[in-house]
């Protein structure tokens, strides 16, 4: 949030809260769906103090996306743990994700940037930003593992962990949005098992 966003804040205004708040109102609902009425009830601020506090709403969705992403990336770099093997790593990682995509009050809601960032990427440069820099961190991340399963030798020499990263991200989005169009655990699960099959190789 820009500073001078903060004038007018209400007193005893908790940004993080607000934002949290709004985050759920975005994942349910999307960007476009999402209404300011929404909005002000989730955080139970009126229309003057979310514009005096964040700017308009796509100020609010894109700190709501930077949330997100931070969150995921602890989440990704906690699953990357190197004092694991690899492959415990890779299944933690689409487990955690599971975790996250399968949770919603009425239906399960993938993940936030693959579900509601995709839509909004074509028609907002700023969104499209967030979106390419968060599964390019993403990717490095795992990319970054996967380069030290090499050199210990969890992975063949021969390995190209960029493409293997980038193969391993392609997994965990194919699972948010199969969350999202109702697939059962169990399917994901197998999906994510095969998956890290495939990156591994057959234990």
């Amino acid at each position: 949030m820009k500073d001078e966003k903060k004038r007018g804040r209400p007193r005893g205004f908790d940004a993080s809260a607000a934002i949290g708040k709004a985050r759920e109102v975005f994942w349910d609902r999307g960007f476009s769906a999402a209404s300011l009425d929404n909005l002000s009830a989730a955080t139970s601020l009126n229309r003057p103090s979310l514009y005096n506090a964040f700017g308009d709403k796509e100020d609010l969705y894109l700190d709501a996306l930077e949330g997100y992403r931070a969150d995921s990336m602890v989440a990704l770099e906690d699953a990357l743990d190197p004092s694991l093997p690899v492959r415990e790593n890779l299944a933690r990682m689409y487990d955690r994700a599971l975790a996250t995509y399968l949770h919603g009050d009425t239906a399960a809601r993938g993940c936030l940037l693959i579900s509601t960032a995709t839509v909004e990427a074509v028609r907002h440069e700023r969104v499209r930003e967030v979106l390419g820099r968060s599964l390019a961190d993403f990717d490095r991340a795992i990319e970054g593992r996967l380069a030290l399963a090499i050199e210990r030798g969890e992975l063949p020499e021969k390995t190209d962990p960029k493409a293997l990263a980038r193969l391993a991200s392609t997994i965990m989005h194919s699972l948010a949005v199969r969350a999202r169009a109702g697939e059962t655990r169990e399917a994901l699960e197998a999906l994510a098992r095969c998956g890290v099959d495939l990156i591994c190789g057959a234990p």
